[in-house]
């Protein structure tokens, strides 16, 4: 049954891959079948579901759609960009740190790369900025700042830990995860050139429009979201559904076109494989996973093998959706065959980063935008589209190898 349980997650990986399904809705069905055939109730099989989890990505996820909707969050980004006036340069380091602080207030890693893509893509093709650095920028400031404990990868990697009684860590999570990301933004900004950018073309402060009252409603009700979740400490799902019925309340943002802006598709993938993940584990699938892994690695590796496993599933799966709720899980037990010696958050965030840093890949989301916003904005041909396409995916591939290499040296450890 354990053998069994992982074999069709692994198919359901594969279908979610190759005929464009979603993992997690199949991942409900086969939690259902093996359960099943294990004698496990029907109870027991939708106890799997993590309603806890689903409550917060819904709450944050439904806010930020508002803000999206009303233009807030699109006009923030053009007067933050502004910002950098003649000095060319800067707009990449300006780009990421603005990436960086709006994924780790709320929105999260792919809302995101949603809202900043098109955007820095457009500037991109007018400025004859580097886009595939550009938007390498953008995925490793959204992955970094949404591993915070009010975004949607923070709170599932949070969930996973707390799972096998890791608790209190949100701090060293947060912080590891920007040190990774931020090492290897930088890495990207001296290898790409950024540093030696130049324009005679100049986004000028005067020229965005200010503000409108609706707008400035928005951006207040995220401030005091901030101020209620890390101050009062109160549930994030449960507060982002008190700012969201204020702000619907009070008509600063269309409620119906933000509930159809909502990921549902993520948050039943995310679920789904979590349903799926909890008969694994129950039937002893985990173990063996780990029994698996722990047979290529030693203590010095363990962190690299872990991180080259998750960038490379990454690519052909979900961060937070697959690979996170798939891996994680394996922690307690790899490190009570290596004796406990391994650090836990080490693992953890090793697992997260490296796999957000393989969606740079146009085989995922984030890359995927950037490709298809640059090609429409700039009128690529498809030679150019192949030459972005290839120099997009290096930046994936060199990015899981920086980021390994630099595991093995302890990276992840440095801040614990």
């Amino acid at each position: 049954m354990a053998l069994l349980s992982l074999g069709l997650l692994i198919i359901a990986i594969i279908l979610g891959f190759t005929r464009k399904m979603n993992t997690g809705l199949l991942c409900m069905a086969f939690a259902m079948v093996v359960g099943r055939l294990a004698g496990m109730s029907d109870k027991a099989i939708i106890a799997g579901f993590n309603y806890n989890l689903f409550i917060m990505l819904l709450g944050v996820t439904y806010l930020f759609s508002l803000a999206q909707i009303n233009g807030c969050l699109d006009l923030l980004a053009k007067k933050v960009v502004a910002l950098a006036g003649k000095k060319t340069y800067l707009i990449p380091i300006i780009i990421y740190l603005f990436a960086t602080v709006l994924s780790a207030i709320g929105p999260g890693t792919v809302p995101t790369m949603a809202i900043l893509m098109v955007f820095a893509m457009a500037l991109a093709a007018e400025l004859s900025i580097n886009p595939a650095m550009l938007s390498a920028l953008i995925v490793l400031g959204a992955s970094g700042g949404g591993v915070s404990p009010l975004a949607a990868t923070g709170i599932i990697g949070l969930n996973l830990c707390a799972g096998f009684g890791l608790t209190g860590i949100e701090r060293e999570f947060f912080f590891n995860g920007l040190l990774a990301a931020t090492a290897y933004a930088t890495f990207i900004y001296f290898v790409a050139g950024g540093y030696k950018m130049h324009s005679d073309k100049v986004m000028n402060l005067g020229d965005i429009p200010a503000f409108n009252a609706k707008q400035l409603i928005t951006l207040a009700g995220i401030v005091l979201m901030v101020f209620l979740v890390m101050v009062l400490k109160i549930n994030v799902g449960l507060v982002g559904f008190l700012i969201a019925g204020v702000l619907s309340f009070l008509k600063v943002s269309d409620e119906s076109e933000a509930l159809k802006k909502v990921p549902w598709g993520t948050l039943l993938l995310i679920t789904g494989v979590g349903m799926l993940m909890n008969i694994i584990t129950k039937l002893g699938g985990i173990k063996i996973l780990s029994a698996a892994l722990v047979s290529i690695m030693t203590e010095s590796t363990a962190t690299s093998i872990m991180g080259l496993c998750a960038g490379i599933t990454s690519w052909f799966s979900s961060t937070s959706g697959v690979v996170m709720p798939t891996l994680i899980p394996t922690i307690p037990y790899i490190n009570a065959q290596m004796n406990n010696v391994l650090n836990p958050v080490e693992l953890a965030t090793a697992i997260t980063m490296i796999s957000n840093t393989g969606g740079i890949s146009p085989l995922s989301t984030g890359g995927a935008l950037a490709l298809a916003a640059y090609t429409s904005a700039a009128g690529s041909t498809p030679e150019d589209q192949q030459k972005l396409f290839m120099k997009m995916f290096s930046f994936s591939c060199m990015g899981i190898a920086f980021l390994c290499t630099m595991a093995y040296f302890g990276l992840f450890r440095w801040l614990l």
